[in-house]
């Protein structure tokens, strides 16, 4: 239990950090932002527990296949808020579109022999 609440004080310290320099420099919180941190420190609490190559190269390669649908919520939110929507719808929009597009790569991937 100790171990789950260590990964996530570290995780969440990261999260917090990009967040508040945010606020002061948003492109410079936005490229900590950017950063597969999240992807990163999953690599890394997954081979403290299980250190296996093969299973690491299938979760980097499915991660890389799962990055791409998110994409397209990052120009969806800017586009939704400059033509006056509220945060909040457009934010909803830009995750109801990742959700989609999310299903739809997992149905495709395996349909071209992507291993997700």
């Amino acid at each position: 239990m100790l171990y789950l609440a260590l990964k996530a004080a570290i995780s969440g310290v990261l999260i917090a950090i990009a967040s508040t320099l945010a606020k002061r420099y948003p492109g410079f919180g936005a490229l900590i932002a950017s950063l597969p941190l999240v992807s990163v420190l999953g690599m890394m609490w997954l081979w403290h527990d299980k250190p296996d190559a093969e299973n690491m190269a299938a979760h980097a390669g499915a991660t890389f296949w799962y990055v791409l649908p998110s994409l397209p919520m990052f120009l969806l939110i800017p586009m939704l808020l400059r033509h006056g929507l509220g945060f909040w719808i457009a934010l909803a929009a830009g995750c109801a579109l990742t959700i989609a597009l999310y299903a739809a790569m997992t149905w495709l991937g395996p349909r071209f022999g992507l291993q997700l």
